[in-house]
């Protein structure tokens, strides 16, 4: 069996852009530092990961960032939102991989060891979930690019996870769930944590 892949999302970190939802409670300076640290982690955790690592950005590919090319085929998320943009990927790298988990750089709680779980999980299911807190998700493992998984889900909603099982299930099939673990969305889920910005 070949390497499993790693997908990750991620948006280019641009002042007023990213953690919209954070920077208006702590202004677009701290949301852009914090989703900074949020992508440092999300890059420690892929690159302890053993796999194949694909990393899909939301509007360019620079041509130097922290993310070290030796490590990662970078790639451009193409798509009219996020559903499309995960269906396609996914397309794209089962081509040459049995296995795929995408994650997205949201989730300080993410290690490694789940992802390895992940991986090990698809052995024996066709879909691997991550319950995210707030009803959507962290992970998503599969063998296929199943395109109802990804068509017509309310995205950035409390029941993502709640309809993406309900499409799971009208395959015939069952997703093996991870922990569920807290996304950075809002204030209060970063003060949860209290890491400390450099």
């Amino acid at each position: 069996m070949n390497a499993p892949a790693l997908l990750i999302f991620i948006k280019n970190p641009e002042k007023g852009k990213v953690k919209t939802r954070l920077a208006r409670d702590l202004g677009d300076d701290k949301a852009l530092q914090i989703y900074r640290a949020l992508l440092a982690h999300t890059r420690e955790v892929a690159l302890s990961v053993s796999a194949e690592r694909f990393l899909f950005y939301s509007e360019y590919v620079p041509e130097s960032d922290d993310w070290p090319a030796s490590g990662f085929d970078k790639r451009l998320q193409k798509g009219a939102d996020l559903g499309e943009r995960m269906y396609r990927a996914f397309v794209q790298v089962l081509e040459r991989h049995e296995r795929a988990v995408i994650i997205g750089s949201d989730c300080p709680q993410l290690q490694a060891s789940i992802v390895e779980e992940a991986f090990a999980r698809l052995e024996e299911f066709p879909v691997v979930l991550g319950p995210a807190q707030d009803g959507g998700y962290y992970l998503l493992g599969l063998h296929r690019p199943e395109p109802s998984l990804f068509h017509d889900i309310s995205w950035s909603t409390e029941s993502v996870l709640e309809q993406t099982l309900q499409r799971v299930a009208a395959l015939g099939q069952e997703a093996f769930l991870l922990p569920r673990l807290s996304d950075i969305d809002r204030a209060a889920d970063w003060e949860r944590y209290g890491w400390e910005l450099g």
